[in-house]
Parts: structure tokens; C-alpha cells; sequence
């Protein structure tokens, strides 16, 4: 790896990172990220461009569920290299004439961030010139109340993402915090959820002998069942 690529993969957002602050122009007025959102859990997202199809059909998606993510605390901010006033007769041409699976008139209320300088879009690693250098692809930050980074996700141009997996990351997080537990693969709320590991061979002997609420599989690997209510009641409180 040359220096150059060396100084572009270090300079890029990583999980656990103090999420880098801006000021920006947005639909909804100037924002200044991510101090306002202190509290809040955010998923900050970046599409290609402006009236193309795939990201309609995800501004319309996102929208629909604004308020099921508000529910569980969370907010959402998009962003693209387009100039705000695209970005305004987009989001009216959304409004005023796609109906997409069934729903319609759908108003983005959330925050659309200009970047027409790609600034915010090369400080987040939004760029990235083997897919296209001139527009972002569509990368995905989760940030918890503190500020900080706790996923990543990219998708290439010509993937839209899956919002209810988006979803379900926020919850698995706010889950795993509420309950000092980690969650398995595909996990939903009401499945079991994975206990930390013992902390030495006489806790591990002890967990695989008497087992109490929990199912282990082996002593590295024990799970535990929290009930829906529990968890969404707990998130839901926050």
C-alpha cells in the first residue's frame, strides 16, 4: 500500500472514534453535527445523488419509518454531494409524485445535508474512487448518545439498503448496553441473548454445572432469554 492510500484508510471514521464535527446547510436549516444530537442516537447516512431511483425508493422507505426509529431515541440525518436546491425540489418532487408500494405523500422531515464541496463526504469516507469519485456511496453511521461511532456499514451505488436491519442494529446496541449482553446472529428482540464469557475456569465450571436461567452450549458460550416486552420497555423508557 502506498503512502497516499495509507494516509486515506487511516484518516477514515473507525468504530469507536469520536465522531468528527461539522457545521452544514440541510433542508431543515443549519445543523452543527454531532453536538445537537448529543443524547440521541443517530444514523447518519450518505446516498449517491438526487433523483436517481434506488435512493427514492430509500428516502421514501426512511421516511415512512422516521418515527418507529424516534420511538427507540434514534435520528436521522442524510447527506449528498447535490447543492440544496437540488435537494429541496427532489424532496418536493417525492412528495408531489411517487407512490412507491403503497405509500404516498410521503414528506422527508429529516435533516438532507449539502455537500456540494465533498468535505463532510471525505472526512467520513463516503468517497470512495474505485466506485465512483464523484459521488458518495452509501455508507451508514451509527452514533450513540455520546457521540460515538458504533457501526459502519457500506453499500455500493447499486445496493439500497435494508432499513429493518437498520433498525434492528439500533435496538441490538441499545439492547447490549442496557443489559451488559452481546446478540447473536439474526437476533430480534425476544430471542436469547449471549452472556459475557466466564472470567475464570472455576466461573466456567460453575455456569456449565449449574446452568441456572441460562442455556449453555459449551462454557464459552451461554445464552440467556430476555422477553420483547423487557427489552423494547427498557428502550423505549430511554
Amino acid at each position: 500500500m502506498d503512502t497516499q492510500n495509507m494516509a486515506e484508510t487511516e484518516s477514515k471514521p473507525r468504530i469507536g472514534d469520536k465522531a468528527s464535527s461539522f457545521r452544514a446547510i440541510t433542508t431543515q436549516g443549519e445543523i452543527n453535527f454531532p453536538e445537537q444530537y448529543s443524547g440521541s442516537w443517530v444514523i447518519l447516512f450518505s446516498h449517491p445523488a438526487d433523483f436517481t431511483p434506488v435512493c427514492t425508493s430509500e428516502f421514501i422507505t426512511f421516511a415512512s419509518m422516521a418515527e418507529r426509529f424516534a420511538e427507540i431515541n434514534c435520528k436521522l440525518v442524510g447527506l449528498s454531494v447535490d447543492g440544496l436546491y437540488s435537494h429541496i425540489a427532489w424532496l418536493r418532487n417525492i412528495k408531489e409524485k411517487i407512490e412507491y408500494k403503497g405509500m404516498k405523500n410521503v414528506e422527508i422531515k429529516f435533516p438532507l445535508i449539502e455537500d456540494i464541496t465533498m468535505e463532510i463526504a471525505g472526512k467520513y469516507g463516503m468517497i470512495q474512487p474505485s466506485e465512483s469519485s464523484t459521488k458518495a456511496v452509501r455508507a451508514v453511521f451509527v452514533i450513540d448518545p455520546e457521540g460515538i461511532i458504533r457501526a459502519i456499514i457500506y453499500y455500493p451505488l447499486s445496493l439500497g439498503r435494508n432499513l429493518d436491519e437498520l433498525y434492528r442494529v439500533i435496538i441490538a446496541l441499545q439492547t447490549g448496553d442496557a443489559f451488559s449482553v452481546a446478540t447473536p446472529a439474526n437476533w430480534q428482540p425476544g430471542d436469547e441473548v449471549i452472556i459475557p464469557a466466564a472470567g475464570s475456569s472455576e466461573a466456567a465450571r460453575e455456569r456449565m454445572e449449574e446452568k441456572q436461567d441460562m442455556t449453555c452450549y459449551d462454557w464459552f458460550f451461554c445464552t440467556k432469554k430476555i422477553d420483547k416486552e423487557e427489552v423494547m420497555s427498557t428502550i423505549l423508557k430511554k
